[in-house]
């Protein structure tokens, strides 16, 4: 067995974990790890990241984003992104150890969740994953193309979901007639943040400013390029969608986005809203080339896929796996 040290990933790791990533991927991710790198050591409380070195050299890492409150969740969750080993020591552990060290910090502070997503095709990784304990968890990836709708969008009764996902009475416009005509929308700032807490308390009866803290900066700085959204009404805040969507290989934007969070005041319930962020943020992400958008949603959640599958959204080749660390 291969002697190992760990510590935590400093910034000037990054061009030998991008080194490792490009020869895993077999495409380049400098942008993306130097990125990760750079905001994971500037915001250590919100990250536990993993070096394993054999003498002075990185051989292994692993990065994991601590998240509170995503996708209906309670409590805290570590959320591996990425995890590799360089590829003249494979096969020999060393995975498992980094897994192993990222929980070991996890019980250090309290966090009692692993989670991570892989497609169901790459048997190599959902066969690492099984073997270190992950299990499916019970929620789904969903995903569409960015191309605008047409057709109409019938919305459902109000109901609370996961990640504060609201959805609305019967609604009798079109998709695009919401976004575009009935329904003021414009770009997120910081400045929204406490309206934004407002509608989220109305909906989940919980004070989530600490959640909305973290999630604000992570789209309004630490996201390559700013898609999040909210409604107006007479200049009052009425609904929001938080998405993220970054630049990949060589400065071009990813191919697909991230929908993390929508959420609609409770007052405004049938006026389409949630219908009109949704068109307005697919027409943007469109205009950037972006192909498609993705989220999550938890099985029992039936009333929110049934208005996303209204809305085009269909089952992705990905996987949640999830693992508990005691």
């Amino acid at each position: 067995m291969i002697d190992l040290k760990y510590r935590a990933l400093r910034q000037d790791d990054s061009a030998s974990v991008s080194e490792i990533e490009n020869r895993i991927t077999g495409s380049s991710r400098d942008g993306f790890i130097e990125k990760y790198l750079a905001i994971a050591t500037s915001s250590s409380e919100s990250f536990i990241t993993c070096a394993a070195l054999s003498g002075e050299q990185l051989i292994g890492y692993g990065f994991a984003r601590i998240m509170d409150g995503e996708f209906g969740v309670g409590g805290p969750v570590a959320v591996l992104d990425v995890i590799g080993v360089t590829t003249d020591a494979q096969g020999s552990g060393i995975g498992k150890r980094v897994i192993h060290e990222i929980e070991r910090i996890m019980k250090l502070k309290n966090i009692c969740t692993l989670r991570t997503q892989t497609l169901w095709t790459d048997q190599r990784m959902t066969g690492f994953f099984s073997s270190v304990g992950f299990e499916l968890a019970a929620s789904k990836i969903i995903e569409r193309d960015t191309i605008p709708l047409s057709e109409k969008v019938t919305e459902i009764s109000y109901k609370k979901m996961d990640s504060v996902w609201q959805v609305h009475g019967v609604g009798k416009n079109d998709y695009e007639a919401l976004s575009r005509d009935k329904v003021l929308v414009r770009s997120l700032n910081m400045e929204d943040m406490a309206s934004v807490v407002r509608i989220d308390s109305k909906l989940t009866g919980l004070d989530r400013s600490a959640y909305f803290k973290n999630k604000f900066k992570e789209m309004l700085f630490e996201s390559g390029i700013r898609v999040s959204l909210v409604s107006e009404d007479d200049g009052i805040i009425t609904g929001f969608v938080m998405a993220r969507v970054d630049f990949g290989a060589f400065g071009k934007v990813d191919k697909t986005a991230v929908l993390d969070t929508i959420g609609v005041h409770p007052a405004y319930a049938g006026s389409g809203i949630g219908t009109a962020l949704l068109s307005q943020l697919l027409i943007n992400l469109s205009t950037l080339q972006v192909a498609s958008v993705r989220t999550q949603v938890h099985d029992d959640n039936y009333d929110l896929q049934r208005f996303l599958r209204g809305c085009g959204f269909r089952h992705s080749q990905r996987l949640v796996l999830t693992k508990s660390v005691s």
